[in-house]
């Protein structure tokens, strides 16, 4: 069985890195001792030393061990053995590409399918929906494909902001980035505000945390889902 957290952050305003959610993390790892951290996404452009290190801190909070995919002779196997995942935010086309050069795809989907238990944020929760086609970040790598794991029907929109009306900015909001999109890809879009996630069980995908979710669906008007709303019927 499928068991997932796809969170649209790993901080949130005032806290420290994953802390809104190590509550939820305890149980959600509750049969690991070891999480494999994925740290390709390199925020910021940091190393994957330092990245795994700020990942280390976190989870020891809750008596968890993590090692970096980085640090295996073979990654393909790491992923195949591992107790449980985590691929941390950054740059989702940087991640993306470094999936692709190291032919990690087909590996970490079996995992997840098998019922690895997997956390993603921002960049790592971009790769579970059909493409990358609805990231915000800026395109500095350039993977093979923008196709990515499809662990369900749909795209995520990470990070989402709902226009300010006195706002002086003159570009694009995200709502119209997200109708350009659907102007070319027929795929939902979920928009997951900050210290919201969605918990995968299985077949059955619900809402978390304090704030609702817009949703886009191509040729319709955008709606709002609250916390608690199943949304596995999406597609």
């Amino acid at each position: 069985m499928k068991k997932l957290l796809i969170a649209s952050t790993s901080t949130v305003h005032g806290s420290g890195y994953l802390e809104y959610l190590l509550d939820t993390l305890k149980i959600h790892f509750k049969f690991a001792e070891t999480i494999l951290f994925v740290p390709y996404a390199r925020p910021g452009g940091m190393t994957h030393e330092a990245y795994t290190e700020i990942v280390k801190l976190a989870f020891s909070k809750i008596d968890k061990t993590v090692i970096g995919l980085h640090e295996f002779d073979s990654p393909k196997e790491a992923i195949k053995t591992a107790e449980a995942l985590f691929v941390g935010g950054g740059n989702t086309f940087v991640l993306v590409d470094q999936l692709y050069k190291q032919d990690l795809n087909d590996e970490l989907k079996a995992a997840i399918e098998s019922g690895t238990p997997y956390l993603g944020t921002s960049a790592g929760s971009n790769i579970c929906g059909l493409t990358i086609g609805s990231s915000n970040d800026m395109p500095i790598a350039y993977p093979p494909s923008f196709q990515t794991l499809g662990v369900f029907p749909f795209n995520i929109n990470p990070h989402y902001l709902d226009p300010e009306p006195d706002s002086t900015h003159m570009g694009e909001t995200r709502e119209t980035r997200i109708q350009e999109f659907h102007h070319f890809n027929s795929q939902p879009v979920i928009g997951l505000r900050e210290g919201s996630y969605l918990e995968i069980l299985g077949s059955k995908i619900t809402l978390k945390g304090p704030l609702s979710a817009r949703v886009f669906e191509k040729n319709k008007s955008p709606y709002e889902l609250h916390s608690g709303a199943d949304v596995s019927n999406l597609n």
